[in-house]
This record gives structure tokens, sequence and C-alpha cells, in this order.
């Protein structure tokens, strides 16, 4: 009776841990839009392939975090494993946590959905000495700004910091709100890692972390805002009860910590004494204009390099066109930039490099560019000057008005003596031929012979100005070909820049649709282009492709775009540019 009795008490204790439980628990069936839900998936058997619900009107800031717990008690063997998500509700309503799957030797197991209500922000009820109450005096995230009176496009640097009181530990943070930087130029500074330091806050030690830096340039005048960062943080908070070994007993939280909004009083340029070539850079400049030839043949090509370089705006102003003689061939330049942003601001150096192709030979100056700029430290504008340079073509055709120039002085046309021609005789000894046939036909004669002659002269004339145009056709499509590509292989590099990116990709088309039909800038425009394709036999979805790129590095200087738009306007271009070069 005994050993039956033991036996059974086995069987059934078999039986009570065979019992598979898979369940779903929440913090609370209610809560205002204020407060955070805690979702814990709980199971006595350790599974796979766990798979969460959609969480469908809530916003997961925390987890999943997994916690397992196994013991023995009185001989008996506790297994336990939770699965927690922390979630904020996005808007009041009525609200169900779906199923939650796991597979548990080899079988699906599924928790039943839970219900929840989300109601308007409630007030605080929390008593003196809970852990959330202790947490709102011990965690802030405050904003550090490098100056508050800027002028405009000045560099500002902007710093999140959440500051917190070395008792609690932080275990995991997530935005909820990120301030967009409106009315401002931003460029985020980059953090490789978070990592905690020490410092004095209200007069105690506080740990705190640098969670976003951010440069700013202001781009209006006036009160402008800083609106606030919030974020979402993971806490585990010391309670007044201690292990088995001593140690403190943490409970953990989440709570939702936001910065101050900030306004910043941004100033105007001073109107007296502005240049009229002034067009925005705030900073401290220097300026350059280089030749890379100052002697060539006609129809060679040389780069002229115009450079800012210097500490300020560098991304946000235009470089001042380069002005040279109207024998002098410029092609669209192309942009060139190497910039270091920091907390400190920008620093480097951009340049636009001209195609120059000359047409014909001399001396040609190239007139000194000017560049103005603000520096907001002395409050003064100041104006630079680059270098007059020349440029000597050695060989080349001359122009017309140069090779009709003549002696200033008259050909006289007097006779000196009257004697002057007496050794012409004016008598001859020839007999007269009366057959006016054979007059006739010298005539003739001399006119067959004297036509081939004449058309020759012409062909040689005609084919050797030919041959030239085709020549300086064919050296300016090279030019314009090599340009389009470089200005494409730049478009690429400059995924980054929405500005460069686009300017790059508009080059590219113009540079590229010149080599093969020689469009100068002035003449390029959708219609015409559209014209041309088209009585060139040119396919209709090419040509939609080309206007369409075009409209949409037009409309990028206005509107915003997307990293996906860019990879689609690249590849759009890429495709048209191999079309035409299968054709």
């Amino acid at each position: 009776m005994r050993l039956f009795v033991y036996i059974s008490f086995l069987f059934f204790l078999n039986i009570s841990f065979s019992q598979v439980k898979f369940e779903a628990e929440v913090s609370k069936a209610k809560l205002g839009l204020n407060e955070n839900l805690r979702v814990d998936f709980k199971m006595n058997k350790d599974g796979d392939n766990f798979s969460p619900p959609s969480f469908n009107g809530f916003r997961v800031v925390g987890g999943p975090n997994q916690s397992v717990s196994n013991s023995w008690i009185n001989g008996v063997r506790t297994f336990s494993k939770t699965y927690s998500y922390f979630l904020t509700p996005e808007k009041k309503g009525n609200y169900t946590i779906g199923q939650a799957s796991i597979e548990i030797d080899g079988d699906i197991y599924k928790t039943l959905p839970v219900k929840v209500q989300v109601t308007e922000a409630v007030e605080s009820s929390l008593s003196p000495g809970s852990p959330s109450s202790v947490v709102d005096d011990d965690i802030e995230l405050s904003i550090e700004i490098s100056k508050s009176n800027p002028y405009l496009n000045e560099p500002i640097s902007v710093e999140f910091k959440l500051l917190f009181n070395p008792k609690i530990n932080v275990t995991n943070l997530g935005e909820i709100d990120n301030p967009e930087f409106k009315n401002f130029w931003s460029q985020n500074i980059k953090i490789p890692r978070l990592e905690i330091k020490s410092t004095s806050y209200k007069g105690q030690r506080y740990n705190y972390v640098t969670w976003k830096k951010a440069l700013l340039f202001p781009q209006k005048a006036g009160d402008l805002e800083i609106l606030p960062l919030t974020l979402d943080v993971t806490i585990d908070v010391p309670t007044n009860r201690r292990d088995f070994f001593g140690n403190t007993i943490y409970t953990q939280t989440s709570k939702k910590v936001a910065s101050r909004k900030r306004v910043i009083k941004v100033k105007n340029f001073p109107e007296n004494g502005k240049p009229e070539s002034f067009n925005g850079a705030v900073g401290n400049f220097d300026i350059s204009l280089n030749s890379s030839k100052s002697q060539l043949k006609a129809t060679e090509s040389f780069q002229l390099e115009f450079k800012v370089n210097g500490n300020g705006n560098l991304k946000l102003f235009s470089l001042p066109e380069i002005i040279v003689p109207s024998s002098l061939e410029k092609y669209t330049p192309e942009f060139k930039e190497k910039i270091n942003t920091s907390l400190s601001g920008m620093n480097g150096e951009i340049s636009n490099v001209y195609t120059i192709v000359p047409q014909y030979q001399g001396k040609y100056p190239i007139p000194p560019v000017e560049f103005s700029f603000f520096n907001p430290k002395t409050e003064q504008y100041v104006t630079l000057y680059s270098n007059e340079s020349i440029v000597d073509v050695l060989d080349g055709p001359t122009r017309l008005s140069e090779a009709n120039v003549q002696a200033t002085n008259p050909v006289s046309n007097s006779i000196t003596s009257s004697d002057q021609f007496n050794f012409i005789k004016l008598s001859s000894n020839f007999i007269q031929i009366d057959r006016k046939n054979i007059i006739d036909s010298k005539k003739i004669l001399f006119t067959l012979f004297l036509i081939p002659i004449i058309i020759l002269v012409l062909a040689i004339i005609y084919f050797n100005l030919r041959n030239k145009k085709v020549s300086e056709n064919t050296l300016k499509s090279r030019d314009a070909d090599l340009l389009a590509r470089q200005y494409l292989n730049n478009a690429k590099i400059d995924m980054n820049n929405k500005d460069s990116f686009y300017a790059s990709l508009e080059s590219a088309l113009f540079n590229f649709i010149k080599s093969k039909y020689l469009i100068e800038r002035e003449d390029f425009s959708k219609d015409r282009l559209k014209s041309i394709l088209e009585k060139d036999k040119i396919s209709d979805n090419i040509i939609e492709d080309l206007i369409d790129i075009i409209n949409s590095c037009e409309l990028a200087r206005y509107t915003p775009t997307t990293p996906e738009g860019m990879d689609q306007d690249y590849e759009k271009a890429v495709k048209v540019i191999s079309n035409f070069d299968k054709r």
C-alpha cells in the first residue's frame, strides 16, 4: 500500500510538471496617455522561435528584455522564462494585445489576447518612496547651447545630456520625440559610443551620458525655437530590500524625460558697409585663383580653380562666377569640397574648377574675382580680391578683325615721270586672223580648263573649314562627355548632401547632352531639348526619363527629398546615359 501511494504521487507529480503554461500579463489594464505599459510573456518551460504580437496602438520603447529563473525548492524544480516589453500608447482608445507564440517540444503555444484601455493623461499618484518618484528627483535631460544670440548663418552647437544620480542604473535609452530644428540648417555630430562621465550638478556628483550633438546654422532672423528632445529611459532603482548575501535588490522602471524648450535670438546682418558681392558667407576665409597652364595652343584646354578656405558656413553659400574674355570658351564648373564638421563649426575648403578652351591666339587677362564675407567675431564685412593672371595662347587661328588690319599709310597712285612706261611696245607684228570659230574654240577650251581648277580650290577650302569645325566640335564633345561622367561620379559620392548631389546630377546631364548635340547653356530648356530629341528619333521613354530627372533637380532646390528618391534619380540618370551610349 505504501509503495502504491508513492508511485501514484510520482505519477501525478510528473503530470503536473508536464503541463506547459504560456501566458501574457500586463502591468495594468487601464492607464493614462502619459503612462507606460509593461507586458510580460511568461512560460514554465523553455522554448524556441518566440514571436511577439504587433502591439497595435502602442510604440515599443523598451525590450524585449529576457529573464530566466531556475530554482529547486524541497527537491522540486521550478523553471520560469519571461519576455518583457515596455510600451507607450499613441492615442486614447480600447486596444487588444494580440497573441504571442512560441515553440516548445515541437508544439506551438499561443497566449490569450489581453484588453487594455487608454484614457486621457493622469496626474501621478505615486507614493514618495516609489521607484518612479525617486527617478523624478534623480534624472534630468539637459540642453547646452554654445551661443544664444548669434548672427544669421553663424554656427552654434547643441548638446543633449542625460544626467542621473549614481545610485540608479540606466539600462536602456530610446528617442520618442526628436526635434526637427525648424529654421536652422543642421548637421548631427556622430557620437562613436555612449560613455558615462561624472560632473557636479545641483551641488552633488552626477553621472551623465551625451546622447545627441548637433551643429546649427540659423537661417532666419528673430526668435527661433529649439523644441525639446524626449527620451524613454529604462532604469534600475534600488529598494530597501536585500538578498541573501546582503546586496541591494533593484527594481526596474521606465521614465519619459524631456529637455527644456530654448529660444535663440538671431541677429540680422548689419546694413552699414554691406558690399554688393556679399552672398551670405559668414566666418573667416581666404581665396585663391590658380590656372593649370600659363601658355598653350588654341583648342587646347586648361583649368581655372577658384578656391575658398577657412572656417565658417562653407556649405551654405555659392562661389562667385569667374569672368573670362569672350575668346575663351568656359564650361560649367566642377564643384569640389573638403569640409570637416565638429561642434566648433565647419572648416576646410570649397572650389569651382572651370575647363577653359581658347579659340584664338593672343594674350588673355583673367580679371580678379571679388569675394565678400561677414566676420561675426569682428562684426565687420571683409572683401577679398584674387590676383590677376594672364594666359598666353601661342599658336592657333587669329581673329578676323586682326587679320584685316592694314597699314595706316595709303598707297600712292601718282606717276613720277612721263616716260615711266616707255619700255612697253605699243605696236606688234601679229597677223590678224578673221576666223571667228577659232576664237570661240579657244574661249571654250580656256573655260573648260578653268572650271576644274576653280572647283578644286573651292573643295579644298570647304573641306579645310569642315575639318576644322569637326575637330573643334569633337574636342568640345569629348570634353563635355568627360565632364558629364565626372559629375555623375561626384553625384554618387555626394549622396549624403542633397544640394551637391542634385547640382552634380544636373551638370552631368547638361554636359552629356552637350557632348551629343552641342547645346549651349542658354539654349538648355526642356521644350527645346524635347524637340531636338524627337527630331533625332529618340524613344519617348528615354525622353520622358530625362525630363523627369531635370524636374527632380529643379524641385530639389525648394523641396525636401529622401535617400530613396535620390537613389532612384541617380539610377534613372545612369540608365538614360547608358541608353544613349547603346544607341
